[in-house]
């Protein structure tokens, strides 16, 4: 995160519907004010006007949130509160229901409960859509605004209307809890090969996948024939975290590199020399159309350096770094600052990571009625042109009947005997004991 404060000036987008309206003054008054005294006029004359009472401050955060959310769908002005629930996230331990959740046409939606929290407890699938929060409608809500109504102290309630497929909407009442998420999760899988999954990138991950990794190593007697790391599902997180986390793969190379308008967000992220803790050990990567971010930079990094197969379906394709700018104790801003890019120069962003080996699951592994969208499906997402044009063209995305039909998988199934993608990687690696030959970019 950059470290770099801004002053602000708030923008609002005005609507005149032309249904239901006075007639407006034939002749509009000069426009010889400044935008900032538009601005500021406008705000008087809803405080004024509106058919309910209006707070100034309530005003002021709208039109700073309006300002940065048309920017990109990653760009938004965080309030205090906002603000002070990022850090808890990425420090990995808040209070809440535990579940992961997307805004798609304006309704909330699961990606995942996250496993042992009241969420998952209560049954919450992916795939749910959340209509309301204690008899509030959600539809609608911005997303910061439905997960400031699902957090709260540990012991409280809130009760979850949920619209599942082929049933009526249902209530759900769920007991928030403290959150501890613990992003790396590793078994020894049969004939000596190690498998880690990682669910989130934060402030612990590293250390978690090297416990992780020592641990099975020990169980396996000293020594793995294969590993396996399952970026699946995971929304990404902190760049830090995955520069670490690839740098535990790499032998030097090329981890990402950044390039953006400000000079100072072209920069280049290394691996350290002798930093492969499984040197020598053949590696799979597993993603699907959930990676996103910090995941596929991981991904990227280990794919282009040759290092590691990268099995699955394309991922989500964020390749946007966000800057969090603190502005004057009265929250922050995060802002789109810099794109990401692979060692060899493809962009991320909207292109997401293409698998070497394509492995779909088949439909009973799949979450019924939901689809993946990528972040070349949101509306506003940047492409990378002029000057982030990417030096590397990606493999271009598939087209047809079902190309982009990528389901989620039943997070239930992930890392189990039932998960097909999984059998697919273990099968690799019994089969192609050879590592593959690191090749170094700086």
């Amino acid at each position: 995160m950059t470290g770099r404060t801004a002053r602000l000036a708030a923008a609002a987008a005005i609507v005149v519907g032309l249904a239901g309206c006075n007639t407006p003054p034939p002749n509009p008054p000069p426009g010889d004010s400044s935008n900032l005294d538009l601005i500021e006029e406008t705000m008087h004359e809803v405080e004024k006007s509106y058919v309910v009472p209006v707070k100034q401050h309530q005003l002021e955060v709208d039109a700073l949130k309006g300002m940065l959310e048309r920017l990109d769908p990653h760009s938004d002005y965080l309030s205090e509160t906002e603000y002070r629930e990022l850090v808890a996230t990425t420090t990995g331990q808040f209070g809440g229901v535990g579940i992961e959740i997307s805004v798609e046409d304006g309704v909330p939606q699961v990606i995942a409960a996250i496993e042992g929290t009241p969420a998952s407890r209560a049954g919450i699938e992916p795939g749910d859509r959340i209509i309301k929060a204690d008899g509030r409608p959600t539809v609608g809500m911005d997303i910061e605004e439905v997960v400031k109504r699902l957090r709260g102290a540990p012991g409280t309630r809130v009760v979850l209307t949920i619209a599942r497929a082929d049933r009526a909407p249902f209530e759900v009442p769920i007991v928030r809890a403290v959150i501890h998420v613990a992003s790396a999760k590793s078994t020894l899988e049969p004939g000596r090969i190690g498998y880690v999954r990682l669910t989130t990138f934060d402030d612990n991950t590293p250390a978690e996948l090297r416990a992780a990794m020592a641990e099975m190593r020990h169980e396996a007697g000293g020594h793995f024939a294969g590993f396996i790391l399952d970026l699946r599902n995971n929304p990404g997180g902190l760049l830090d975290a995955a520069i670490d986390v690839a740098s535990d793969f790499l032998d030097s190379g090329t981890v990402v590199t950044t390039r953006g308008r400000d000079p100072d967000e072209n920069r280049i992220f290394a691996a350290p020399a002798d930093g492969d803790r499984i040197r020598g050990v053949p590696l799979v990567v597993l993603i699907n159309g959930a990676s996103a971010s910090a995941s596929e930079i991981v991904a990227g990094a280990l794919q282009d350096n040759h290092r590691a197969v990268v099995m699955g379906t394309r991922s989500f394709g964020k390749g946007s770094v966000q800057s969090i700018i603190p502005v004057d104790d009265q929250g922050a801003l995060r802002m789109t600052t810099a794109l990401y890019y692979t060692p060899s120069g493809a962009s991320i962003q909207g292109s997401g990571i293409t698998p070497d080996i394509t492995v779909r699951l088949p439909e009973n592994e799949e979450v019924a009625n939901a689809i993946l969208t990528h972040e070349s499906d949101l509306f506003g997402t940047l492409k990378p042109t002029g000057a982030l044009a990417p030096t590397k063209t990606s493999p271009p995305r598939p087209t047809g009947p079902g190309a982009e039909a990528d389901r989620p998988i039943n997070p239930k199934l992930i890392g189990t005997a039932q998960d097909a993608q999984l059998t697919a990687a273990v099968d690799y690696l019994q089969h192609h004991r050879r590592p593959l030959r690191q090749t170094s970019r700086r």
